[in-house]
């Protein structure tokens, strides 16, 4: 029978370590589990980790930029499809393999259709579904790989992929509202740019002519103007001056932002911007409480689970906190200490999480904290749109308004000299 290295916690909180023996590694952890022992991660002796993300493995398609076999071209919502008729089917009591050879038949996309077929092909050969799944990482996520690996482990498939599926919607919704705040200011932005530029361009290069003509001189021009035409004649004759200083800038940001304490430096910036750093941070945290409570209660063991939430926090500074976590668990500790120092999580999530591991109900009450950022989230993604639609105007109406006032001052200027002679 395999032997299994066990890293666990009791009640109260004294780290244990020891070996186990079990036909796998779910029945491993409900020896531990029956003797009211938190499990923090199982590892074969073998070396063969349970919860870890897939590696690269034998047999999987070899992608190249020219020629090869074509690229899966898939969105989420075809994933979520998938997986939502995936578990429709299993637990009608089809076979998996039939499954698959259905929801292969009705795939559209070339690239999608190879990698079922390929899966598909190792199912049948024997090998496991998660395995086989692994090596499709463009299509397979870390997350969606170990969740059917904890699902195949427990005999509960169809429920894994009912809960993959709901976390998927879920996490589609969150990126609707992330886009739908985000749309209406960089259109509105860009509008605004094309507008000052058109103008800076196409319509004041004209009126220098005249303004000079009328007054005599340059200098005798209000400051405004005179600012607005060296502006406009920068922007005609220097503008690859400015084209290059624009991507030179973007390139040194990129490359900054390439590093890791750069990366880092600049999601905590975003983290403590002004008007968007809140929904950042709420957005963060949902992502956070959602993907550590799904694999949760798929069966993933904590130090496991946590690899894949910090994989996929989409904030260093989060995944730096998640990292923290990872090592305090490791060192017998509770995962609300390292969170609390962070930062990054309020109070309430701290002092929730903290309540969850005493009482053993951590993936509950972190699913609450999902549920909560979710509302939190939609509900600035409304508060945001309110407020940025005022701001865009008067962004504009500086913009335009100044151009069209270095416009009109020189003309009423010259119309008050006329009036006192």
């Amino acid at each position: 029978m395999p032997k299994f290295k066990v890293l666990a916690r009791d009640a109260s909180g004294n780290r244990l370590q020891q070996v186990v023996e079990a036909a796998n590694q779910n029945e491993a952890a409900g020896q531990l589990r029956s003797r009211n022992l938190t499990v923090l991660s199982i590892v074969e002796e073998s070396g063969k980790s349970g919860g870890r993300g897939p590696q690269k493995q034998q047999g999987a398609i070899e992608y190249k930029l020219i020629g090869g076999p074509p690229r899966p071209r898939i969105t989420s919502q075809d994933i979520v499809i998938f997986t939502r008729q995936f578990a429709t089917m299993i637990s009608s009591g089809i076979p998996v393999l039939e499954c698959l050879d259905i929801l292969t038949e009705q795939a559209v996309d070339p690239g999608y259709k190879l990698v079922l077929n390929k899966i598909v092909e190792d199912v049948r050969a024997g090998v496991e579904l998660s395995q086989a799944m692994g090596k499709h990482p463009l299509v397979f996520t870390n997350i969606y790989v170990n969740m059917i690996r904890a699902g195949e482990a427990s005999g509960q498939l169809d429920e894994i992929l009912l809960r993959l599926a709901e976390y998927q919607e879920s996490s589609e919704k969150l990126k609707q509202q992330i886009k739908s705040a985000m749309t209406y200011p960089i259109v509105s932005i860009t509008l605004v740019a094309l507008i000052a530029i058109g103008l800076l361009v196409f319509i004041i290069p004209k009126f220098e002519g005249i303004f000079i003509s009328m007054l005599g001189s340059r200098d005798k021009l209000p400051a405004v103007t005179r600012f607005t035409l060296a502006l406009s004649r920068g922007m005609v004759h220097s503008w690859y001056w400015i084209l290059g200083g624009v991507v030179g800038l973007y390139l040194l940001i990129k490359a900054w932002k390439s590093t890791e304490s750069g990366a880092y430096m600049w999601d905590r910036i975003k983290l403590n911007l002004p008007v968007f750093g809140q929904l950042i941070r709420k957005i963060s945290l949902s992502r956070f409480s959602r993907t550590f409570s799904t694999l949760l209660k798929s069966g993933v063991q904590i130090l496991g689970a946590l690899d894949i939430v910090a994989a996929t926090a989409g904030n260093r500074v989060v995944e730096k906190a998640v990292e923290a976590a990872k090592d305090s668990i490791r060192a017998g500790e509770p995962l609300a200490k390292p969170l609390g120092e962070a930062k990054v999580f309020p109070p309430m999530v701290v002092r929730m999480v903290a309540i969850g591991e005493k009482s053993g109900a951590l993936e509950n009450l972190l699913e609450k904290i999902s549920e909560f950022y979710d509302e939190q989230v939609a509900s600035a993604v409304e508060s945001l749109t309110s407020l940025i639609e005022p701001l865009m105007m008067g962004i504009m109406g500086l913009l335009v308004g100044g151009i069209v006032l270095s416009v009109f001052l020189p003309i009423l200027e010259l119309q008050g000299s006329l009036s006192k002679k």
